[in-house]
């Protein structure tokens, strides 16, 4: 990974999904990248709302900005994406990791979706391991790191990685693997990749709960990873790795945001067609 430019971010961060999205771009550069977009969702009263896109699109008005590229690093469990709004607004492409096909195909099914195109033509970019996307002075090189889902990319940007939800600050560890397609050992080896970056190389974390009380981070290091992340620091080997995820998967409740968001993150964050009423709507399999 070349590290000859030293990006800017901007992180925003939602308290209600506990989610960071970044602004990147390059130093005096006016065009940046938006990676990991939040749609606001309210559950009680199915209020879908932009106050975090809001605020993003503030920030990129009030820095006199422009806006290339959306970028997901997965299909998110946990909110529902912002991609397609921020798209509208900006007239930005989309990108996400080329295997969303997998994922749709999954959600589809259990949605019962059947005229739903599982090919990816919802994104306007489907990006493979190695992909490269050109901004300006930047270069945004796409690493599969499959694991979380079948479709997690990591995003590396000069001397910064944005990571999504594969690993997260050093003392809360690593991403849950208990979604379908996930795999505890393939994300071991995909937390092994990331963690061979040079060691200074930033990292900026898709979500931060802090724990034990601590103020709320989102940028650490290789370095601090490979010293001090609780699940795969360095001593800690596969095996160890995937029987403590799967004992702790065993224990976590589904994402509360689960259903909701994965019908409309699959559609590159556009809400499902309308019906006759002009209203859209979300399905929820009952299960008894």
């Amino acid at each position: 990974m070349s590290q000859s430019v030293t990006p800017v971010v901007r992180a925003f961060f939602d308290p209600v999904t506990w989610t960071l999205t970044y602004v990147v771009r390059a130093p005096g550069s006016s065009t940046c990248v938006v990676i990991d977009p939040v749609l606001d969702y309210d559950r009680r009263n199915g209020q879908v709302s932009t106050g975090s896109i809001d605020a993003v699109c503030d920030f990129v008005k009030a820095n006199g900005l422009t806006v290339a590229w959306i970028m997901d690093t997965h299909v998110h469990a946990d909110h529902m994406t912002g991609m397609a709004e921020m798209a509208r607004r900006t007239g930005a492409k989309t990108a996400i990791g080329a295997q969303v096909t997998k994922v749709q195909k999954t959600f589809a099914g259990i949605y019962n979706l059947p005229g739903f195109a599982c090919d990816g033509s919802q994104f306007d970019r489907l990006l493979e391991d190695g992909d490269q996307i050109q901004v300006g002075e930047l270069c945004i090189t796409a690493l599969h790191v499959p694991g979380h889902t079948p479709a997690c990319m990591a995003y590396c940007v000069g001397d910064a990685v944005f990571v999504g939800d594969t690993l997260f600050m050093p003392d809360f560890g690593t991403a849950r693997c208990d979604f379908p397609g996930g795999d505890a050992a393939t994300l071991y080896r995909s937390t092994r990749r990331l963690l061979e970056l040079p060691a200074d190389t930033r990292m900026f974390v898709g979500h931060d709960y802090g724990p034990n009380g601590r103020d709320i981070a989102w940028e650490t290091s290789v370095a601090a990873q490979k010293a001090a992340n609780i699940h795969v620091r360095d001593g800690i080997g596969e095996a160890e790795f995937v029987a403590m995820r799967g004992s702790r998967d065993a224990t976590l409740e589904m994402p509360e945001l689960l259903l909701p968001a994965l019908q409309v993150n699959i559609r590159a964050g556009n809400l499902p067609e309308p019906e006759s009423n002009g209203t859209s709507y979300l399905k929820f399999p009952l299960r008894t």
